[in-house]
């Protein structure tokens, strides 16, 4: 097969394969006083994806409700491809997320690690997304 035809072939399969991550809207959930959820939704915008932000009094009920166990809680939770996703993931961890499907929950950055999407300012710290099972257990996604 010629080279021009290979491409011909691969390029509407690469475009399929990457249209239900880049077609998906997160929809968030977080109260409307909290800043840093504010910031985290301008870097998923700023990456390219499409957000619904929804403003609750109490994050709470919708965290239990997707299957984030307590300790990986932080401050918003959101939802995309029938997933979920706490805290302050980045972008490229949900499109991973995304595109790998993996047999899961969601993913979680606990609690509002510095430096992480949102979290920008005085510091970095070393932080780690989550995969989690709704059975409670998890492992490490990625290392930032």
């Amino acid at each position: 097969m010629t080279r021009r035809l290979r491409t011909a072939f691969l390029a509407p399969a690469l475009l399929l394969a990457c249209a239900p991550a880049a077609a998906a809207t997160i929809e968030v959930i977080k109260t409307a006083t909290c800043g840093c959820c504010s910031k985290w939704v301008e870097h998923l915008r700023k990456e390219g994806l499409t957000v619904k932000v929804t403003d609750v009094k109490d994050v709470t009920p919708t965290a239990k409700a997707l299957g984030v166990p307590d300790e990986l809680r932080s401050c918003h939770s959101a939802k995309i491809g029938g997933y979920a996703v706490e805290g302050h993931a980045p972008a490229a961890d949900i499109r991973r997320l995304l595109r790998e499907k993996p047999k899961a929950a969601g993913i979680a950055v606990p609690g509002m690690p510095a430096g992480s999407p949102g979290m920008e300012g005085a510091g970095k710290q070393r932080y780690a997304t989550v995969l989690f099972q709704r059975n409670g257990k998890y492992r490490i996604f990625a290392q930032h």
